[in-house]
């Protein structure tokens, strides 16, 4: 497992656990850094802090290429990989390539989500990235 996968695997747990919390994700590292885990490396505080930065837009995205789905009817984990992936393939400062982007998302919504999350998050992220 690369340094990078295990940056955005922190960075989705964050993201999911702010989410379902109702909370910010720098309350959520505030939380974490106190109880004396190590939450973030550069890349994941890169990768929350564009997220963060871009909520709207990514959201927007993510609603706009959702065929029949709005983000409240998602599953959080869903949404959760989406909003990182979104961020990485339209904003990501260091080139992300966005197959790399994409595939790292279905291999987490297989290894988080339901049977059927693959296949919407590469479709949906599939439409996000020909734009």
């Amino acid at each position: 497992m690369g340094a990078r996968h295990k940056a955005r695997k922190r960075a989705l747990d964050v993201l999911f656990e702010a989410d379902q919390r109702g909370s910010t994700v720098d309350a959520v590292v505030a939380d974490r850094q106190a109880r004396g885990e190590e939450t973030t490396n550069p890349y994941t505080a890169a990768l929350l802090q564009g997220v963060v930065e871009h909520s709207t837009e990514i959201d927007a995205l993510i609603e706009s290429h959702s065929v029949d789905w709005s983000l409240d009817r998602m599953p959080a984990v869903d949404r959760a990989v989406l909003r990182l992936a979104t961020y990485e393939i339209r904003w990501a400062p260091e080139g992300v390539a966005t197959a790399v982007a994409i595939d790292e998302a279905v291999e987490f919504a297989k290894e988080l989500s339901t049977d059927e999350s693959p296949s919407f998050v590469n479709g949906v992220l599939g439409r996000i990235a020909a734009n």
